[in-house]
Protein backbone atom coordinates (compact mmCIF):
# COMPACT_ATOMS: atom_id res chain seq x y z
CA UNK A 1 0.00 0.00 0.00
CA UNK A 2 1.21 3.49 -0.52
CA UNK A 3 1.77 5.98 2.15
CA UNK A 4 0.51 9.18 1.96
CA UNK A 5 1.53 12.10 4.21
CA UNK A 6 -0.36 14.95 4.58
CA UNK A 7 1.37 17.48 7.02
CA UNK A 8 -0.53 19.31 9.94
CA UNK A 9 0.06 22.79 8.15
CA UNK A 10 -1.29 21.67 4.62
CA UNK A 11 -5.00 21.29 5.71
CA UNK A 12 -7.63 23.23 5.47
CA UNK A 13 -8.64 25.79 8.68
CA UNK A 14 -11.63 27.49 9.53
CA UNK A 15 -12.80 29.60 12.38
CA UNK A 16 -16.27 29.66 13.36
CA UNK A 17 -15.65 31.23 16.60
CA UNK A 18 -17.24 28.13 18.67
CA UNK A 19 -15.71 26.05 16.73
CA UNK A 20 -12.24 25.98 15.41
CA UNK A 21 -11.27 22.66 12.35
CA UNK A 22 -8.86 21.36 10.52
CA UNK A 23 -9.79 19.45 7.57
CA UNK A 24 -7.45 16.59 5.80
CA UNK A 25 -10.12 15.57 3.46
CA UNK A 26 -12.02 18.56 1.32
CA UNK A 27 -15.07 19.56 3.22
CA UNK A 28 -17.35 22.41 3.63
CA UNK A 29 -15.50 25.52 2.25
CA UNK A 30 -12.32 23.94 1.93
CA UNK A 31 -11.84 21.94 -1.34
CA UNK A 32 -8.59 20.44 -2.11
CA UNK A 33 -8.93 18.03 -5.28
CA UNK A 34 -6.52 15.55 -4.58
CA UNK A 35 -7.74 15.14 -0.94
CA UNK A 36 -11.24 14.15 -1.98
CA UNK A 37 -10.88 10.97 0.17
CA UNK A 38 -8.98 8.02 1.80
CA UNK A 39 -11.00 4.96 0.50
CA UNK A 40 -14.17 4.48 2.30
CA UNK A 41 -13.02 7.71 4.49
CA UNK A 42 -14.82 10.57 3.77
CA UNK A 43 -14.07 13.16 6.39
CA UNK A 44 -11.13 13.19 8.89
CA UNK A 45 -11.32 16.91 10.57
CA UNK A 46 -9.52 17.96 14.18
CA UNK A 47 -12.50 19.98 15.86
CA UNK A 48 -12.04 22.22 18.66
CA UNK A 49 -15.29 23.40 19.84
CA UNK A 50 -16.26 25.46 22.50
CA UNK A 51 -17.49 24.73 25.77
CA UNK A 52 -21.55 23.87 26.26
CA UNK A 53 -21.49 24.37 22.14
CA UNK A 54 -21.59 21.42 19.77
CA UNK A 55 -23.73 20.53 16.41
CA UNK A 56 -27.36 20.53 16.34
CA UNK A 57 -29.32 17.91 14.92
CA UNK A 58 -28.64 17.23 11.10
CA UNK A 59 -29.14 14.43 8.58
CA UNK A 60 -26.59 12.32 7.92
CA UNK A 61 -26.73 9.24 5.08
CA UNK A 62 -25.22 5.54 5.36
CA UNK A 63 -21.76 6.70 7.62
CA UNK A 64 -20.62 6.37 11.12
CA UNK A 65 -18.87 9.39 12.63
CA UNK A 66 -16.32 9.41 15.87
CA UNK A 67 -15.82 11.47 18.54
CA UNK A 68 -12.42 11.08 20.24
CA UNK A 69 -12.51 14.17 23.10
CA UNK A 70 -8.61 14.76 24.12
CA UNK A 71 -9.16 17.32 26.85
CA UNK A 72 -11.37 18.71 29.21
CA UNK A 73 -10.88 22.68 29.87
Amino acid sequence: MKTTLHKADSRGYVDHGWLKTYHTFSFASYYEPSRVRFGLLRVLNDDIIEGGMGFGTHPHDNMEIVTIPIEEH
